[in-house]
């Protein structure tokens, strides 16, 4: 007896899926890289270790992970919140998470720079401290963060749903206290969202530019981040340049995200050995 599909036209489906695929995204990856591989291995080198550039990686990882750890802790915290408590205007907040997904980067980069500059609402009294935002690296942190925070919240937030209060009651029966809960019972079943939420925050983060270009300064060997090196270059018709920069950082994004897939594999096997 011939097997029966839930989809019909499979066949169909799927070949129109992968053509699309491979059109918007692996077609466009594949020419990238085959640019940066033309180039000869000295000049590549020289690119590649040029002051300039590993200053623009440097600014970026950082800032790219200070955010995504915020992320990270701010994120779960925020999730717990919407999905534990009621309160007045939760439906309101919960509606705001989408809003970095929703609103233009570059806008959401001039009003930052607007709050933030030094005679701005926010950036005013943090002056008054020595605290300087705008044009320095922390402005570019704090534009990661705002970006890249939806995707901590929405992955962490449907776990926390399913998993429900039962098992915090149970083990707050046997005696357990709010920490031991924490750590033992609710962190492990939400770790593998959880690292998938802060890894697509960092990735998000690494490829910024709306956002970071008009808060940053754009300053060379201060707050010049990759993306925007690569911007420059292709400015001045330097496309293998470009085409290497932009392909460190696909290489650097897709390690990552390779680590990350291995550490939940590992993790979800680990939990499912112990249960």
């Amino acid at each position: 007896m011939a097997s029966s599909r839930v989809l019909p036209g499979f066949p169909l489906a799927m070949g129109v899926t992968l053509t699309y695929l491979s059109v918007i995204v692996l077609l466009p990856l594949f020419a990238l890289v085959l640019k940066a591989a033309s180039i000869d291995l000295e000049t590549l080198v020289a690119i590649i270790t040029s002051p300039r550039t590993l200053a623009a990686f440097k600014i970026t990882v950082l800032t790219a992970l200070g955010a995504a750890i915020f992320n990270g802790v701010y994120g779960l915290a925020l999730a717990w919140v919407l999905v534990r408590y009621e309160f007045p205007g939760r439906r309101l907040l919960d509606t705001l998470i989408d809003v970095p997904f929703a609103l233009p980067t570059a806008v959401a980069g001039l009003a930052l720079t607007a709050l933030f500059a030094e005679n701005g609402w926010f950036g005013a009294p943090l002056a008054s401290l020595g605290i300087w935002v705008a044009y320095t690296p922390l402005g570019i942190m704090i534009a990661m963060t705002f970006t890249s925070l939806p995707f901590v919240v929405r992955t962490v937030q449907p776990v926390l749903e399913d998993l429900g209060s039962d098992m915090e009651e149970a083990a707050r029966s046997l005696g357990a206290g709010d920490a031991r809960i924490i750590r033992s019972v609710i962190f492990p079943e939400v770790f593998p969202a959880f690292l998938a939420g802060v890894s697509l925050s960092f990735a998000r983060n690494l490829g910024e530019f709306g956002a970071v270009v008009f808060i940053a300064g754009n300053l060379p060997f201060k707050t010049e981040i990759a993306a925007l090196l690569t911007f420059i270059r292709l400015e001045e018709f330097e496309y293998p340049t470009a085409a290497v920069i932009a392909t460190l950082m696909l290489l650097a994004a897709f390690l990552m995200l390779l680590a990350v897939n291995l550490a939940q594999a590992w993790h979800l096997r680990h939990v499912g050995r112990d249960s």
